[in-house]
């Protein structure tokens, strides 16, 4: 059944038991729990991701960051690891900086915590700038298209809607990271 399905995926995906360990657990074939993980995960990918992982409603978000000090703020990004078991196959582009195997999942999210647009899947070695730089969210960015035209004027400057990101990331007129140079009173 579909419930039986998604309690063996779930149960895989959750816990680190073999296919063997899960396939007894349910009285299913080794087999049969690779393909209930398959077939749920493909699932959540094509039926739920858009609609779990999504903008909503941009005002509120930049209300939000308001609310924290941030001015017409659309967001916040940056990247993680996932650790996974090393590759049998160049094992070593999947070893990250702190010296493990991983996938960098790249986040953006609300002024909750929420994510409103993910990547995931490149491998453990690839700098967060990078993976960024070759997302469709960059893409989507710099040509003006994922965040309605919303400028508020600073100053005497007009500013787009922004993310923030840590230093790995790069300045870009709708991302803003913390200036790491040295300080002074009059900068």
């Amino acid at each position: 059944t579909i419930q039986k399905q998604v309690a063996i995926a779930l149960w895989k995906l959750a816990t680190p038991d073999s296919y063997r360990s899960v396939a007894n657990q349910f009285g299913v074939g080794k087999s049969t729990v690779g393909v209930a993980v398959m077939q749920v995960a493909n699932a959540i990918v094509e039926l739920l991701l858009s609609k779990v992982v999504t903008l909503g409603n941009v005002q509120v978000i930049i209300d939000g960051f308001a609310a924290m000090g941030f001015p017409n703020c659309g967001g916040a990004i940056d990247g993680t690891h996932i650790p996974i078991l090393g590759p049998g196959h160049q094992g070593s582009q999947y070893i990250n900086r702190k010296g493990y195997f991983s996938m960098v999942l790249q986040a953006l999210v609300d002024h909750k915590g929420r994510f409103t647009n993910i990547n995931i899947g490149w491998l453990g070695k690839v700098h967060d700038a990078r993976v960024f730089r070759n997302s469709g969210l960059f893409r989507q960015l710099q040509e003006g298209i994922y965040f309605p035209e919303h400028k508020i004027t600073v100053g005497d400057v007009e500013m787009p809607i922004v993310i923030l990101g840590d230093p790995a990331y790069p300045l870009m007129p709708w991302l803003m990271k913390p200036y790491t140079g040295a300080l002074d009173s009059e900068k």
